[in-house]
């Protein structure tokens, strides 16, 4: 066989390999990973929080706005969280 057909198979057998074992992990836990750190409960009792979510806030603090988590402009979830320039406001 040549060098380039056994990677390819490798490849593959690796691949095939993550999608069982996330297909299973799915189903035993029943739900889909929640690899959203928004959403996750681990991450929010550890106080981790997305990037986004943090410049936001260290961008809020710097004018003198309340955190996000109490303030409108940003609702914590990164999902949402846009690049927004708060300089020109």
């Amino acid at each position: 066989m040549s060098t380039i057909f056994v990677v390819i198979i490798i490849s593959v057998a690796v691949v095939a390999f993550f999608m069982i074992a996330l297909s299973l992990t799915q189903m035993i836990k029943g739900h889909p990973i929640q690899s959203e750190i928004s959403t996750n409960p681990h991450m929010q009792q550890r106080g981790i929080k997305c990037a986004m979510q943090q410049e936001r806030e260290a961008q809020l603090e710097a004018m003198g706005k309340e955190g996000c988590d109490t303030n409108s402009e940003c609702n914590g979830e990164c999902s949402a969280c846009g690049a927004v320039d708060y300089h020109h406001r």
